[in-house]
């Protein structure tokens, strides 16, 4: 039998009322109330009515999910992840592709408060179209990588480069060679301090602006040439990681006896692979809860007068391409 709103109330200790003004993101509920009403929704997986509450509100009950684009596996199961967390919380998402037009983000934007009550931006982000926005305004960023002057999620790039240096040393590599890390803001001056602080003499392949897998298979070849005693290649994403395994296959080189890979995102594709991906698994769900609930403060009216940024934990999940098919 689907859980009520009087289960939601007993279970969070609260009253109806109370529960109502959380689900209708009204203010002057304390943070503390707020979490538990919130704990107890998502263990009960109730879903409030969307139509009554907008109708009572007078808001719209739509959040806006602006993606950079939907071709990168990772961007559409982030954004997918993101989708979820706004239908868990019974409001309504609309997905815009804004395919890198400033203008497509700055309509998006202009619709808060008529069109949409909430926007997400997914992926790194032009200052100048944030410029105007204030701190206390109902818009997030995820994944831009850096602080954006309004509230931001990001995953820990610090924790992920810490990680990956340590393996790395446990595996008895030395010389790795990063790739694709501009996709972070200063993540290759990130990446390489961690694996310096490692004791590890680690290269950039000096491409910028890799995305796609077939972009880092034509990049291969020139960073084993460029780099012949390198040991190790991190990227940074799966994507490309997925694009050197391929090539690394055609040219008989044995991953990871002769040369590591290892990726970040956690793409279903890096368990499929041969032989499967080490990666830093950014936990997408982790992610969108954090951005979701910094979105429903502002709608409440709840938080800091000043941004407000969550940087959220990773994992490192060992596969084949670090370990070897013997220690998997």
């Amino acid at each position: 039998m689907p859980a009520t709103m009087r289960d939601v109330a007993a279970l969070a200790g609260v009253s109806l009322k109370t529960v109502s003004r959380v689900v209708n993101l009204e203010p002057h509920t304390r943070p503390e109330v707020v979490a538990r009403v919130r704990s107890a929704i998502a263990e009960l997986e109730w879903v409030p009515n969307g139509s009554a509450r907008s109708l009572r509100t007078g808001r719209t009950g739509v959040i806006a999910v602006a993606v950079p684009e939907l071709r990168r596996p990772y961007v559409s199961g982030l954004a997918e992840a993101v989708v979820s967390e706004v239908y868990r919380r019974g409001l309504q998402a609309a997905v815009e592709p804004v395919q890198g037009l400033p203008e497509r983000t700055r309509a998006i934007l202009a619709s808060l408060g008529r069109a949409v009550d909430g926007v997400v931006l997914i992926g790194q982000q032009d200052a100048t179209q944030l410029d105007g926005l204030r701190a206390q305004d109902p818009v997030v960023t995820l994944h831009a990588g850096e602080a954006t002057g309004v509230d931001s999620v990001d995953p820990d790039l610090v924790e992920s480069a810490t990680l990956l240096a340590r393996h790395l040393v446990v595996m008895g590599r030395q010389r790795p060679v990063m790739l694709g890390f501009d996709r972070f803001p200063d993540g290759e001056r990130v990446v390489a301090r961690a694996l310096r602080l490692a004791g590890l003499t680690p290269s950039t392949a000096g491409v910028a602006g890799l995305r796609y897998r077939a972009q880092a298979a034509l990049a291969t070849p020139r960073l084993l040439e460029a780099f012949p005693d390198a040991d190790a290649v991190l990227c940074g994403s799966d994507e490309l990681a997925l694009g050197v395994l391929a090539v690394l296959a055609q040219r008989g080189i044995a991953v990871p006896d002769d040369i590591a890979v290892a990726g970040f995102d956690n793409l279903d594709d890096s368990t499929f692979s041969t032989p499967s991906l080490t990666t830093i698994d950014p936990g997408t769900h982790r992610l969108a809860r954090s951005t979701l609930d910094l979105l429903a403060d502002r709608l409440s009216g709840l938080g800091d007068p000043t941004p407000r940024r969550v940087i959220s934990p990773v994992d490192l999940v060992r596969r084949e391409s670090t370990l070897g098919a013997s220690l998997s």
